[in-house]
Protein backbone atom coordinates (compact mmCIF):
# COMPACT_ATOMS: atom_id res chain seq x y z
CA UNK A 1 0.00 0.00 0.00
CA UNK A 2 1.18 3.44 -1.07
CA UNK A 3 -0.48 5.59 2.14
CA UNK A 4 -2.99 4.69 4.58
CA UNK A 5 -6.86 5.64 3.83
CA UNK A 6 -6.32 7.79 7.05
CA UNK A 7 -3.66 9.88 5.54
CA UNK A 8 -6.01 10.40 2.44
CA UNK A 9 -8.06 11.76 4.43
CA UNK A 10 -5.63 14.10 6.61
CA UNK A 11 -3.78 15.45 3.76
CA UNK A 12 -7.22 16.31 1.40
CA UNK A 13 -8.32 18.43 4.40
CA UNK A 14 -5.11 20.21 4.61
CA UNK A 15 -4.22 20.77 0.84
CA UNK A 16 -8.11 21.75 0.11
CA UNK A 17 -8.57 23.76 3.41
CA UNK A 18 -10.16 26.53 1.91
CA UNK A 19 -11.96 25.12 -0.99
CA UNK A 20 -16.26 23.81 -0.71
CA UNK A 21 -16.40 19.99 0.34
CA UNK A 22 -19.75 18.66 1.15
CA UNK A 23 -23.35 21.01 0.20
CA UNK A 24 -26.66 19.81 1.11
CA UNK A 25 -28.51 20.32 -1.50
CA UNK A 26 -30.58 23.82 -1.18
CA UNK A 27 -28.68 24.12 1.88
CA UNK A 28 -25.99 24.84 3.78
CA UNK A 29 -22.03 24.39 2.42
CA UNK A 30 -19.01 23.15 4.45
CA UNK A 31 -15.24 24.03 3.28
CA UNK A 32 -12.88 21.42 3.90
CA UNK A 33 -11.68 23.41 6.89
CA UNK A 34 -15.55 23.56 8.53
CA UNK A 35 -15.52 19.46 8.08
CA UNK A 36 -12.18 19.34 10.04
CA UNK A 37 -13.22 21.82 13.07
CA UNK A 38 -16.44 19.12 13.22
CA UNK A 39 -14.69 15.95 13.29
CA UNK A 40 -12.41 17.76 16.30
CA UNK A 41 -15.92 18.38 17.67
CA UNK A 42 -17.22 14.71 17.40
CA UNK A 43 -13.74 13.76 18.78
CA UNK A 44 -14.36 15.04 21.89
CA UNK A 45 -18.01 13.69 22.02
CA UNK A 46 -16.46 10.28 21.64
CA UNK A 47 -13.82 10.70 24.24
CA UNK A 48 -16.60 11.75 26.63
CA UNK A 49 -18.60 8.83 25.10
CA UNK A 50 -16.05 6.40 26.38
CA UNK A 51 -15.39 5.28 22.84
CA UNK A 52 -11.96 3.37 22.54
CA UNK A 53 -10.65 2.60 19.03
CA UNK A 54 -11.92 -0.31 17.48
CA UNK A 55 -15.27 0.55 19.26
CA UNK A 56 -18.71 0.64 16.92
CA UNK A 57 -20.68 3.99 15.93
CA UNK A 58 -24.13 3.54 13.96
CA UNK A 59 -25.14 5.87 11.70
CA UNK A 60 -28.64 5.70 9.75
CA UNK A 61 -30.25 8.69 8.03
CA UNK A 62 -30.96 10.34 4.69
CA UNK A 63 -27.34 11.31 2.48
CA UNK A 64 -25.90 14.76 4.12
CA UNK A 65 -22.96 17.08 4.61
CA UNK A 66 -23.49 15.82 8.55
CA UNK A 67 -23.84 11.78 7.37
CA UNK A 68 -20.00 12.66 5.51
CA UNK A 69 -18.57 13.99 8.69
CA UNK A 70 -19.87 11.35 10.64
CA UNK A 71 -18.38 8.48 8.71
CA UNK A 72 -14.89 10.83 8.32
CA UNK A 73 -14.95 11.43 12.15
CA UNK A 74 -15.72 8.05 13.21
CA UNK A 75 -12.70 6.32 10.95
CA UNK A 76 -10.23 9.21 11.63
CA UNK A 77 -10.97 8.66 15.69
CA UNK A 78 -9.89 4.76 15.53
CA UNK A 79 -13.53 4.05 15.71
CA UNK A 80 -14.80 1.57 13.33
CA UNK A 81 -18.57 2.89 11.57
CA UNK A 82 -21.79 1.25 11.03
CA UNK A 83 -23.56 2.72 8.11
CA UNK A 84 -27.61 1.53 8.53
CA UNK A 85 -29.55 2.44 5.45
CA UNK A 86 -32.52 4.66 6.37
CA UNK A 87 -35.14 3.18 4.95
CA UNK A 88 -34.79 -0.07 6.63
CA UNK A 89 -37.81 -0.44 9.45
CA UNK A 90 -37.66 -0.18 12.90
CA UNK A 91 -36.83 -3.50 13.98
CA UNK A 92 -34.49 -3.98 11.42
CA UNK A 93 -32.39 -0.76 12.61
CA UNK A 94 -32.44 -2.19 16.51
CA UNK A 95 -31.35 -5.13 15.24
CA UNK A 96 -28.19 -3.63 13.43
CA UNK A 97 -27.24 -1.64 16.35
CA UNK A 98 -27.47 -4.60 18.53
CA UNK A 99 -25.90 -7.25 16.24
CA UNK A 100 -22.72 -4.40 15.77
CA UNK A 101 -22.47 -3.52 19.30
CA UNK A 102 -22.80 0.32 18.64
CA UNK A 103 -21.98 2.27 21.80
CA UNK A 104 -23.01 5.62 20.17
CA UNK A 105 -25.71 5.85 17.07
CA UNK A 106 -26.30 8.98 14.82
CA UNK A 107 -29.86 9.24 13.47
CA UNK A 108 -31.96 11.08 11.12
CA UNK A 109 -34.99 12.93 12.16
CA UNK A 110 -37.33 10.92 10.34
CA UNK A 111 -35.71 7.74 11.63
CA UNK A 112 -35.49 8.80 15.06
CA UNK A 113 -39.41 8.88 15.39
CA UNK A 114 -39.86 4.85 14.74
CA UNK A 115 -37.07 4.10 17.04
CA UNK A 116 -37.34 2.89 20.82
CA UNK A 117 -33.79 3.73 22.65
CA UNK A 118 -34.75 0.86 25.67
CA UNK A 119 -34.72 -2.04 22.56
CA UNK A 120 -30.82 -0.69 22.38
CA UNK A 121 -29.77 -1.00 25.80
CA UNK A 122 -26.01 -1.03 24.78
CA UNK A 123 -25.65 2.27 23.54
CA UNK A 124 -24.43 5.20 25.56
CA UNK A 125 -25.76 8.12 23.33
CA UNK A 126 -28.07 8.68 20.14
CA UNK A 127 -27.25 11.92 18.50
CA UNK A 128 -29.69 13.72 15.68
CA UNK A 129 -27.03 13.69 12.45
CA UNK A 130 -29.25 17.14 11.37
CA UNK A 131 -27.40 19.41 14.23
CA UNK A 132 -25.56 17.05 15.95
CA UNK A 133 -27.63 17.73 19.03
CA UNK A 134 -27.72 14.55 21.84
CA UNK A 135 -31.22 12.92 21.47
CA UNK A 136 -30.63 10.20 24.49
CA UNK A 137 -28.12 9.74 26.78
CA UNK A 138 -26.91 7.21 29.25
CA UNK A 139 -23.89 8.70 30.10
CA UNK A 140 -23.10 11.99 32.14
CA UNK A 141 -19.88 12.51 30.40
CA UNK A 142 -21.42 12.71 27.12
CA UNK A 143 -24.11 15.26 28.47
CA UNK A 144 -21.67 17.56 29.93
CA UNK A 145 -19.27 17.56 26.69
CA UNK A 146 -22.34 17.82 24.39
CA UNK A 147 -23.42 20.67 26.69
CA UNK A 148 -20.09 22.42 26.95
CA UNK A 149 -19.08 21.52 23.48
CA UNK A 150 -17.58 25.15 22.10
CA UNK A 151 -16.02 25.56 25.76
CA UNK A 152 -14.34 22.27 25.34
CA UNK A 153 -13.16 22.86 22.11
CA UNK A 154 -12.11 26.23 22.75
CA UNK A 155 -10.28 24.64 25.80
CA UNK A 156 -8.59 22.20 22.79
CA UNK A 157 -7.56 25.01 20.48
CA UNK A 158 -7.04 27.98 22.52
CA UNK A 159 -6.11 30.39 20.20
CA UNK A 160 -7.35 29.32 16.40
CA UNK A 161 -8.32 25.81 14.20
CA UNK A 162 -5.64 25.98 11.92
CA UNK A 163 -4.89 23.50 9.07
CA UNK A 164 -1.62 22.24 11.31
CA UNK A 165 -3.58 21.27 13.70
CA UNK A 166 -5.03 18.62 11.65
CA UNK A 167 -4.00 15.12 12.46
CA UNK A 168 -4.91 11.88 12.73
CA UNK A 169 -3.56 8.77 13.67
CA UNK A 170 -3.31 6.51 11.34
CA UNK A 171 -5.06 3.03 10.73
CA UNK A 172 -2.50 0.56 13.41
CA UNK A 173 -2.63 -2.04 10.29
CA UNK A 174 -3.99 -2.81 6.56
CA UNK A 175 -6.16 -5.41 8.45
CA UNK A 176 -7.73 -3.24 11.01
CA UNK A 177 -11.18 -3.39 10.61
CA UNK A 178 -12.70 0.27 9.32
CA UNK A 179 -16.40 -0.32 8.15
CA UNK A 180 -19.24 -3.06 8.93
CA UNK A 181 -21.61 -2.71 6.33
CA UNK A 182 -24.68 -4.77 6.62
CA UNK A 183 -26.49 -6.52 3.31
CA UNK A 184 -29.87 -6.59 4.94
CA UNK A 185 -31.79 -5.62 7.87
CA UNK A 186 -33.51 -8.57 9.02
CA UNK A 187 -31.88 -10.89 11.78
CA UNK A 188 -32.53 -14.49 9.69
CA UNK A 189 -30.27 -12.64 6.51
CA UNK A 190 -28.24 -9.73 8.32
CA UNK A 191 -24.75 -9.93 7.18
CA UNK A 192 -22.18 -7.75 8.49
CA UNK A 193 -19.52 -7.33 5.67
CA UNK A 194 -16.25 -6.60 7.83
CA UNK A 195 -13.96 -4.34 5.66
CA UNK A 196 -10.69 -3.48 6.87
CA UNK A 197 -8.50 -0.72 6.12
CA UNK A 198 -6.84 -2.51 3.11
CA UNK A 199 -9.95 -2.66 1.54
CA UNK A 200 -10.66 1.07 1.32
CA UNK A 201 -7.52 2.57 0.84
CA UNK A 202 -7.65 -0.23 -2.38
CA UNK A 203 -10.26 1.50 -3.47
CA UNK A 204 -9.60 5.12 -3.32
CA UNK A 205 -6.05 4.76 -5.14
CA UNK A 206 -7.74 2.81 -7.91
CA UNK A 207 -10.29 5.39 -8.11
CA UNK A 208 -7.94 8.44 -7.85
CA UNK A 209 -5.75 6.80 -10.18
CA UNK A 210 -8.77 6.23 -12.68
CA UNK A 211 -11.22 8.31 -12.47
CA UNK A 212 -11.19 11.85 -13.67
CA UNK A 213 -11.59 14.11 -11.07
CA UNK A 214 -9.49 16.96 -9.50
CA UNK A 215 -10.06 19.56 -6.30
CA UNK A 216 -12.77 21.94 -6.64
CA UNK A 217 -14.88 19.52 -9.42
CA UNK A 218 -19.00 19.28 -8.70
CA UNK A 219 -20.09 16.12 -7.24
CA UNK A 220 -23.60 15.10 -7.39
CA UNK A 221 -24.28 12.26 -4.48
CA UNK A 222 -27.55 10.23 -4.73
CA UNK A 223 -26.39 7.00 -4.29
CA UNK A 224 -27.63 5.75 -0.90
CA UNK A 225 -23.78 6.07 1.51
CA UNK A 226 -24.66 3.37 3.63
CA UNK A 227 -24.09 0.94 0.54
CA UNK A 228 -20.58 0.45 -0.16
CA UNK A 229 -21.04 2.13 -4.06
CA UNK A 230 -22.03 5.15 -3.44
CA UNK A 231 -19.91 5.42 -0.12
CA UNK A 232 -16.57 4.65 -2.04
CA UNK A 233 -16.78 6.62 -5.35
CA UNK A 234 -18.85 9.57 -4.46
CA UNK A 235 -17.62 10.47 -0.66
CA UNK A 236 -14.15 8.44 0.26
CA UNK A 237 -12.61 8.83 -3.59
CA UNK A 238 -14.18 12.56 -4.08
CA UNK A 239 -13.23 13.71 -0.89
CA UNK A 240 -9.97 12.31 -1.06
CA UNK A 241 -9.43 14.17 -4.70
CA UNK A 242 -10.73 17.42 -3.29
CA UNK A 243 -13.76 17.61 -4.57
CA UNK A 244 -16.99 19.56 -3.80
CA UNK A 245 -20.07 17.31 -3.11
CA UNK A 246 -23.55 17.85 -3.04
CA UNK A 247 -25.91 15.60 -1.31
CA UNK A 248 -29.83 14.98 -2.77
CA UNK A 249 -30.78 14.71 0.87
CA UNK A 250 -34.37 14.20 -0.56
CA UNK A 251 -35.47 10.97 -2.28
CA UNK A 252 -33.89 11.49 -5.60
CA UNK A 253 -36.59 12.01 -7.73
CA UNK A 254 -35.72 12.12 -12.00
CA UNK A 255 -36.74 15.57 -11.62
CA UNK A 256 -34.47 16.37 -8.65
CA UNK A 257 -31.81 14.81 -10.18
CA UNK A 258 -31.76 16.66 -13.25
CA UNK A 259 -32.68 20.02 -11.86
CA UNK A 260 -29.37 19.23 -9.47
CA UNK A 261 -27.26 18.11 -13.06
CA UNK A 262 -27.96 21.34 -14.74
CA UNK A 263 -26.89 23.97 -11.35
CA UNK A 264 -24.30 21.93 -10.18
CA UNK A 265 -23.00 20.45 -13.75
CA UNK A 266 -20.79 17.78 -12.12
CA UNK A 267 -17.58 16.59 -13.69
CA UNK A 268 -18.09 12.64 -12.83
CA UNK A 269 -21.45 11.19 -12.28
CA UNK A 270 -21.80 8.14 -10.56
CA UNK A 271 -25.58 6.67 -10.96
CA UNK A 272 -27.49 3.05 -11.70
CA UNK A 273 -28.75 1.92 -14.84
CA UNK A 274 -32.56 2.99 -13.82
CA UNK A 275 -31.47 6.86 -14.12
CA UNK A 276 -29.72 6.63 -18.10
CA UNK A 277 -32.74 4.39 -18.93
CA UNK A 278 -35.50 6.44 -17.64
CA UNK A 279 -33.71 9.54 -19.63
CA UNK A 280 -32.88 7.79 -22.30
CA UNK A 281 -36.66 6.52 -22.93
CA UNK A 282 -37.92 9.27 -21.65
CA UNK A 283 -35.93 12.29 -23.84
CA UNK A 284 -34.62 10.26 -27.07
CA UNK A 285 -36.43 7.27 -28.08
CA UNK A 286 -39.71 9.01 -28.46
CA UNK A 287 -37.51 11.06 -30.72
CA UNK A 288 -36.24 8.83 -32.54
CA UNK A 289 -39.85 6.89 -33.40
CA UNK A 290 -40.93 9.45 -35.54
CA UNK A 291 -41.36 8.64 -39.02
CA UNK A 292 -39.12 11.53 -40.37
CA UNK A 293 -36.20 11.15 -37.62
CA UNK A 294 -36.25 7.19 -38.52
CA UNK A 295 -35.70 8.18 -42.36
CA UNK A 296 -33.47 10.99 -41.92
CA UNK A 297 -30.99 8.26 -38.93
CA UNK A 298 -30.87 6.08 -42.72
CA UNK A 299 -28.91 8.41 -44.44
CA UNK A 300 -25.41 8.47 -43.75
CA UNK A 301 -23.87 11.90 -42.96
CA UNK A 302 -27.14 12.90 -41.57
CA UNK A 303 -27.12 10.13 -39.56
CA UNK A 304 -23.64 10.90 -38.05
CA UNK A 305 -24.87 14.81 -37.55
CA UNK A 306 -28.07 13.61 -35.87
CA UNK A 307 -26.10 11.42 -33.24
CA UNK A 308 -23.70 14.04 -32.71
CA UNK A 309 -26.82 15.82 -31.61
CA UNK A 310 -27.97 13.37 -29.74
CA UNK A 311 -25.24 13.09 -27.89
CA UNK A 312 -24.76 16.54 -27.28
CA UNK A 313 -28.40 16.80 -26.15
CA UNK A 314 -27.94 13.87 -23.54
CA UNK A 315 -24.42 15.54 -22.18
CA UNK A 316 -26.27 18.64 -21.92
CA UNK A 317 -29.13 16.94 -20.03
CA UNK A 318 -26.51 15.86 -17.12
CA UNK A 319 -25.43 18.83 -16.78
CA UNK A 320 -23.15 19.31 -19.83
CA UNK A 321 -20.31 19.34 -17.31
CA UNK A 322 -19.13 15.55 -17.40
CA UNK A 323 -16.28 13.52 -17.93
CA UNK A 324 -18.16 10.28 -17.83
CA UNK A 325 -20.98 8.89 -16.66
CA UNK A 326 -20.19 5.46 -14.33
CA UNK A 327 -22.93 2.97 -14.04
CA UNK A 328 -23.35 0.17 -11.70
CA UNK A 329 -25.20 -1.95 -9.01
CA UNK A 330 -26.67 -3.73 -12.02
CA UNK A 331 -26.78 -5.03 -15.52
CA UNK A 332 -27.87 -1.57 -17.94
CA UNK A 333 -30.45 -2.39 -20.56
CA UNK A 334 -28.77 -4.10 -23.83
CA UNK A 335 -30.79 -2.01 -26.39
CA UNK A 336 -29.85 1.45 -24.46
CA UNK A 337 -26.22 0.45 -24.21
CA UNK A 338 -26.04 -0.66 -27.82
CA UNK A 339 -27.62 3.18 -28.19
CA UNK A 340 -24.91 4.82 -25.97
CA UNK A 341 -22.14 3.25 -27.99
CA UNK A 342 -23.65 3.94 -31.17
CA UNK A 343 -23.39 7.87 -30.55
CA UNK A 344 -20.03 7.78 -28.22
CA UNK A 345 -21.85 8.29 -25.45
CA UNK A 346 -18.69 8.95 -22.22
CA UNK A 347 -20.33 5.56 -20.05
CA UNK A 348 -18.65 3.05 -18.71
CA UNK A 349 -19.59 0.09 -16.58
CA UNK A 350 -18.62 -1.21 -13.83
CA UNK A 351 -18.84 -4.01 -11.58
CA UNK A 352 -18.25 -4.75 -7.68
CA UNK A 353 -19.98 -6.06 -4.45
CA UNK A 354 -20.03 -4.92 -0.64
CA UNK A 355 -17.34 -7.69 -0.16
CA UNK A 356 -14.88 -5.91 -2.27
CA UNK A 357 -16.08 -2.44 -0.34
CA UNK A 358 -17.06 -2.70 -3.83
CA UNK A 359 -14.87 -2.46 -6.93
CA UNK A 360 -13.91 -5.57 -8.71
CA UNK A 361 -13.63 -4.21 -12.09
CA UNK A 362 -13.71 -0.77 -13.91
CA UNK A 363 -12.44 1.48 -16.56
CA UNK A 364 -12.42 4.26 -18.01
CA UNK A 365 -15.10 4.80 -20.93
CA UNK A 366 -12.33 5.46 -24.02
CA UNK A 367 -11.40 1.70 -22.54
CA UNK A 368 -14.66 0.29 -22.33
CA UNK A 369 -15.98 -2.63 -24.68
CA UNK A 370 -19.39 -3.00 -25.26
CA UNK A 371 -21.21 -6.12 -23.14
CA UNK A 372 -18.02 -5.86 -20.66
CA UNK A 373 -18.26 -4.39 -16.76
CA UNK A 374 -14.18 -3.30 -17.17
CA UNK A 375 -11.41 -4.55 -16.47
CA UNK A 376 -10.22 -6.41 -13.40
CA UNK A 377 -9.10 -3.53 -10.61
CA UNK A 378 -5.15 -2.84 -9.20
CA UNK A 379 -4.14 -5.40 -6.39
CA UNK A 380 -7.37 -7.66 -7.75
CA UNK A 381 -6.92 -11.45 -9.07
CA UNK A 382 -10.28 -12.57 -10.93
CA UNK A 383 -10.39 -16.30 -12.45
CA UNK A 384 -13.61 -18.17 -13.72
CA UNK A 385 -14.68 -21.78 -12.31
CA UNK A 386 -14.51 -22.81 -16.04
CA UNK A 387 -12.50 -25.03 -18.78
CA UNK A 388 -12.14 -22.13 -20.81
CA UNK A 389 -13.00 -18.92 -18.98
CA UNK A 390 -13.03 -17.08 -22.39
CA UNK A 391 -15.89 -18.53 -23.84
CA UNK A 392 -17.62 -20.91 -21.25
CA UNK A 393 -19.31 -19.41 -18.28
CA UNK A 394 -19.07 -20.48 -14.62
CA UNK A 395 -18.70 -18.55 -11.61
CA UNK A 396 -16.56 -15.92 -10.83
CA UNK A 397 -14.44 -15.61 -7.90
CA UNK A 398 -12.04 -13.27 -6.78
CA UNK A 399 -9.31 -12.06 -3.98
CA UNK A 400 -6.90 -9.29 -3.40
CA UNK A 401 -6.65 -6.10 -1.16
CA UNK A 402 -10.17 -5.18 -1.55
CA UNK A 403 -11.83 -8.35 -0.02
CA UNK A 404 -13.48 -8.36 3.31
CA UNK A 405 -12.12 -9.74 6.31
CA UNK A 406 -15.57 -12.13 6.86
CA UNK A 407 -19.18 -11.99 8.13
CA UNK A 408 -19.35 -10.06 11.43
CA UNK A 409 -19.91 -12.60 14.11
CA UNK A 410 -21.12 -15.44 11.21
CA UNK A 411 -18.13 -17.54 10.47
CA UNK A 412 -20.44 -20.22 8.79
CA UNK A 413 -21.36 -17.43 6.18
CA UNK A 414 -17.73 -16.37 5.78
CA UNK A 415 -16.67 -20.07 4.89
CA UNK A 416 -19.27 -20.41 2.88
CA UNK A 417 -18.01 -17.58 0.07
CA UNK A 418 -14.07 -17.65 0.90
CA UNK A 419 -12.42 -20.44 -0.20
CA UNK A 420 -8.48 -20.70 0.17
CA UNK A 421 -8.34 -17.08 -0.35
CA UNK A 422 -10.36 -16.63 -3.14
CA UNK A 423 -14.12 -14.92 -2.77
CA UNK A 424 -16.61 -16.67 -4.06
CA UNK A 425 -18.93 -13.89 -5.89
CA UNK A 426 -22.19 -16.22 -6.60
CA UNK A 427 -22.11 -14.31 -10.12
CA UNK A 428 -21.50 -16.19 -13.90
CA UNK A 429 -19.26 -14.53 -15.90
CA UNK A 430 -16.45 -14.93 -18.62
CA UNK A 431 -13.33 -13.63 -18.82
CA UNK A 432 -11.14 -12.42 -21.97
CA UNK A 433 -7.34 -12.29 -21.90
CA UNK A 434 -7.27 -8.72 -21.58
CA UNK A 435 -8.85 -9.53 -17.59
CA UNK A 436 -12.13 -7.55 -18.84
CA UNK A 437 -15.47 -9.05 -17.06
CA UNK A 438 -18.67 -10.08 -18.91
CA UNK A 439 -21.52 -10.59 -16.65
CA UNK A 440 -23.84 -13.27 -17.83
CA UNK A 441 -26.24 -13.41 -15.16
CA UNK A 442 -26.54 -13.72 -11.16
CA UNK A 443 -26.46 -16.61 -9.24
CA UNK A 444 -27.39 -14.50 -6.73
CA UNK A 445 -31.00 -13.27 -7.05
CA UNK A 446 -30.82 -9.56 -5.71
CA UNK A 447 -32.75 -6.88 -7.60
CA UNK A 448 -31.34 -3.34 -7.23
CA UNK A 449 -33.90 -0.34 -6.00
CA UNK A 450 -35.04 2.47 -7.47
CA UNK A 451 -32.38 4.78 -6.10
CA UNK A 452 -29.56 1.99 -5.52
CA UNK A 453 -30.75 -0.29 -3.01
CA UNK A 454 -30.06 -3.64 -2.24
CA UNK A 455 -33.78 -5.93 -2.07
CA UNK A 456 -32.95 -9.39 -1.39
CA UNK A 457 -36.21 -11.55 -2.82
CA UNK A 458 -35.82 -14.06 0.11
CA UNK A 459 -36.22 -11.92 2.88
CA UNK A 460 -39.42 -10.79 1.09
CA UNK A 461 -40.73 -14.53 0.40
CA UNK A 462 -39.44 -15.62 3.98
CA UNK A 463 -42.14 -13.03 5.13
CA UNK A 464 -44.77 -14.25 2.36
CA UNK A 465 -44.48 -17.78 3.30
CA UNK A 466 -45.82 -16.99 6.86
CA UNK A 467 -48.97 -15.79 6.13
CA UNK A 468 -52.36 -17.51 5.72
CA UNK A 469 -52.48 -20.54 2.89
CA UNK A 470 -49.24 -19.80 1.40
CA UNK A 471 -47.23 -22.87 0.38
CA UNK A 472 -44.85 -21.16 -1.34
CA UNK A 473 -43.55 -17.46 -3.02
CA UNK A 474 -40.92 -16.44 -5.18
CA UNK A 475 -40.39 -12.30 -5.68
CA UNK A 476 -39.48 -11.32 -9.00
CA UNK A 477 -38.81 -7.21 -10.93
CA UNK A 478 -41.39 -6.41 -13.65
CA UNK A 479 -40.26 -3.45 -15.37
CA UNK A 480 -39.24 -1.82 -11.97
CA UNK A 481 -42.06 -3.35 -10.03
CA UNK A 482 -41.94 -6.42 -7.74
CA UNK A 483 -43.99 -8.90 -8.14
CA UNK A 484 -44.99 -12.05 -5.67
CA UNK A 485 -45.54 -15.63 -7.58
CA UNK A 486 -47.64 -17.14 -4.90
CA UNK A 487 -48.22 -20.74 -5.16
CA UNK A 488 -51.22 -21.12 -2.53
CA UNK A 489 -52.16 -23.60 -0.29
CA UNK A 490 -55.30 -24.84 -2.20
CA UNK A 491 -55.72 -28.20 -0.14
CA UNK A 492 -56.13 -26.67 3.76
CA UNK A 493 -58.16 -23.36 1.55
CA UNK A 494 -60.36 -26.21 0.32
CA UNK A 495 -60.63 -27.79 3.98
CA UNK A 496 -61.93 -24.41 5.14
CA UNK A 497 -64.12 -23.41 2.83
CA UNK A 498 -62.32 -20.97 1.45
CA UNK A 499 -61.48 -22.13 -2.26
CA UNK A 500 -63.34 -19.08 -4.01
CA UNK A 501 -61.85 -16.40 -1.61
CA UNK A 502 -58.48 -17.28 -2.46
CA UNK A 503 -57.53 -14.25 -5.15
CA UNK A 504 -59.15 -12.27 -1.76
CA UNK A 505 -57.14 -13.55 0.96
CA UNK A 506 -53.65 -13.33 -1.38
CA UNK A 507 -54.49 -9.54 -1.90
CA UNK A 508 -54.98 -9.03 1.90
CA UNK A 509 -51.44 -10.73 2.35
CA UNK A 510 -50.27 -8.77 -0.30
CA UNK A 511 -51.28 -5.82 1.91
CA UNK A 512 -49.83 -6.87 5.31
CA UNK A 513 -46.45 -7.60 4.24
CA UNK A 514 -46.56 -4.31 2.63
CA UNK A 515 -46.63 -2.82 6.11
CA UNK A 516 -43.58 -4.54 7.03
CA UNK A 517 -41.49 -3.59 4.15
CA UNK A 518 -40.00 0.30 3.06
CA UNK A 519 -41.31 2.06 0.41
CA UNK A 520 -38.74 0.70 -2.20
CA UNK A 521 -39.47 -3.18 -1.98
CA UNK A 522 -43.52 -3.21 -1.83
CA UNK A 523 -45.33 -5.84 -3.61
CA UNK A 524 -47.20 -4.35 -6.04
CA UNK A 525 -49.37 -7.34 -7.71
CA UNK A 526 -49.65 -11.23 -6.85
CA UNK A 527 -49.58 -13.16 -9.76
CA UNK A 528 -51.05 -17.08 -8.77
CA UNK A 529 -49.24 -20.55 -9.16
CA UNK A 530 -51.42 -24.07 -9.59
CA UNK A 531 -48.51 -26.26 -9.11
CA UNK A 532 -45.49 -26.36 -7.10
CA UNK A 533 -42.66 -24.56 -8.44
CA UNK A 534 -40.15 -26.71 -10.14
CA UNK A 535 -37.21 -27.41 -8.03
CA UNK A 536 -33.46 -28.43 -7.94
CA UNK A 537 -32.31 -31.64 -6.40
CA UNK A 538 -31.63 -30.08 -3.15
CA UNK A 539 -35.31 -28.60 -3.08
CA UNK A 540 -34.08 -25.35 -4.18
CA UNK A 541 -37.04 -23.45 -6.05
CA UNK A 542 -35.47 -22.73 -9.72
CA UNK A 543 -35.59 -19.16 -9.66
CA UNK A 544 -34.42 -18.86 -13.11
CA UNK A 545 -37.05 -20.37 -14.46
CA UNK A 546 -39.29 -17.48 -13.38
CA UNK A 547 -37.88 -14.24 -14.28
CA UNK A 548 -39.95 -13.36 -17.14
CA UNK A 549 -42.95 -15.06 -15.53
Amino acid sequence: MEQSFIAYIENSIKENWDLDALTDYKGATLQYKDVARKIEKLHIIFEASGIKKGDKIAVCGRNSSHWGVTFLATLTYGAVIVPILHEFKADNVHNIVNHSEAKLLFVGDQVWENLNENRMPALQGIICVKDFTLVNSRSEKLSFAREHLNALFGQRFPMMFLREHVHFTPESSPEQLAVINYTSGTTGFSKGVMLPYRSLVSNVLFCNRTIGIAPGDNIVSMLPMAHMYGLMVELCNCFAKGCHIHFLTRMPSPKIIMDAFAEIKPRVIITVPLIIEKVIRGKVFPMLEKPLMQLMMKIPFVNTQLQQQIKNRLEEAFGGNMEEIIIGGAALNHEIELFLHKIGFPYTIGYGMTECAPLISYSPWQKARLGSCGKVIDRTEARIDSADPEHIVGELHVRGDSVMLGYYKNQEATDAVMKDGWLNTGDLALLDKDNYIYLKGRSKSMILGPSGQNIYPEEIEARINNLPYVNESIVIEQEGKLVALIYPDFENAEKQGLSKRINEIMEENRIAVNKELPAYSQIVKIKLYYEEFEKTPKRSIKRYLYQNA
